[in-house]
C-alpha cells in the first residue's frame, strides 16, 4: 500500500531545525552538498532518520523524497529504524576476525539476546557487525558510538555492553568520552562538542599505527608497539623509552587483558611455513 505523507515535527521542533539547517546549508556553496549533514541533524533529534526527517532535509534543500531516501539508505550510518543509546559495532572484516571478532560478535549476540543490527529490550544497546575500522594494529576492534575500544576479547566485550546497560562511566581507549548516539549525531552534523574538555580529550591514532610514519621520518622505533599487560613477559634487556610506553598504554578501563603477538615471545610474529615445510 502507498505511504501517507509522512507527519511534519512539533512546530517548535520544526523552527529549531530549520535554525540549525541554515547554518548547516551556509557552508556549502551549494544548498544540497548539506544533506549528509543534515540527515546527520534528523537523526539527532529521533535517534534514527524518520519518514519526518527525511521530508524535512528534502524541503529544506528543495530536493524530491526520493532523492534524499537514495542518500539515506546508501549510506549504513544513518539509522532506519530506532536504535540505543549506543551503537555497539563489532568489527567482523578479515584481520579482527579472524584474532577474535567472531567470537566476541557471537558472545554478544547470545549475552544481549539480539541480532545483528537489533536492539535491546531497555533501549540501550543496539548491536551490529561493521566493516574495517581502520584500526587493525589493535584488533579485534570494537566501536561505541564511533570510539575506540581496542584489543578485545568476548570477556571484555560483555563486561562493557553490560556498563553501558548500567549507567556505569566507561572509558574508550582512544578518542573523547562517550556521549549517547544521538549527541554523537549532532556532533557529525558539524556542530560544536560542548562537552567540557572533550575535544582536548580527543586522541589522535596509537602508537602501534605510528611506527610507520616514524621510520619514515629517520625517528628510532620504540622496543615494543604494543604496551605488555599487567603482569605480560618483559624482553630481556629491553630500555624502553618511558615516554614511548606510557603512550602505549591502553587507557581504557575495558581494555582487554590478553597476550598478542607484539607482547608475547612465545608467539612471535613472523612468516608462516609453507605447506609441507
Amino acid at each position: 500500500m502507498p505511504q501517507l505523507p509522512a507527519p511534519d515535527y512539533p512546530a517548535d521542533v520544526r523552527a529549531r531545525l530549520e535554525a540549525d539547517a541554515a547554518e548547516i546549508i551556509a557552508r556549502y556553496p551549494d544548498s544540497r552538498s548539506a544533506l549528509l549533514p543534515l540527515l546527520h541533524l534528523v537523526q539527532s533529534e529521533e535517534g534514527h532518520v524518520t519518514r519526518t526527517g527525511m521530508q524535512f532535509c528534502a524541503d529544506v534543500l528543495g530536493l524530491t523524497t526520493a532523492e534524499v531516501t537514495a542518500v539515506a539508505t546508501f549510506y549504513t550510518m544513518y539509522r532506519r529504524k530506532p536504535s540505543g543509546d549506543y551503537q555497539v559495532g563489532v568489527c567482523t572484516n578479515t584481520l579482527c576476525a579472524v584474532m577474535g571478532g567472531d567470537a566476541i560478535f557471537d558472545e554478544l549476540k547470545q549475552h544481549l539476546g539480539v541480532g545483528n543490527d537489533e536492539t535491546t529490550e531497555d533501549g540501550k544497546i543496539t548491536l551490529e557487525h561493521i566493516e574495517c575500522n581502520a584500526a587493525c594494529d589493535f584488533a579485534p576492534v570494537v566501536m561505541v558510538n564511533w570510539e575506540f575500544f581496542d584489543n578485545q576479547t568476548p570477556e571484555s566485550a560483555k563486561r562493557l555492553v553490560d556498563d553501558l546497560r548500567a549507567g556505569v562511566p566507561v572509558e574508550p581507549t582512544r578518542g573523547a568520552p562517550l556521549c549517547t548516539y544521538k549527541e554523537t549525531a549532532r556532533i557529525l552534523a558539524g556542530f560544536p562538542d560542548e562537552r567540557p574538555g572533550a575535544v582536548e580529550a580527543s586522541g589522535g591514532a596509537g602508537p602501534a599505527s605510528l611506527i610507520g610514519l616514524r621510520l619514515a621520518k629517520g625517528e628510532a622505533p620504540q622496543r615494543r608497539v604494543v604496551h605488555p599487560r599487567a603482569g605480560g613477559p618483559q624482553d630481556e634487556g629491553s630500555h624502553a623509552d618511558p615516554q614511548d610506553e606510557a603512550a602505549a598504554e591502553h587507557l581504557s578501563s575495558h581494555d582487554a587483558p590478553q597476550q598478542t603477538s607484539a607482547s608475547d615471545p612465545a608467539h612471535p610474529a613472523g612468516p608462516t611455513a609453507e605447506e609441507g615445510e
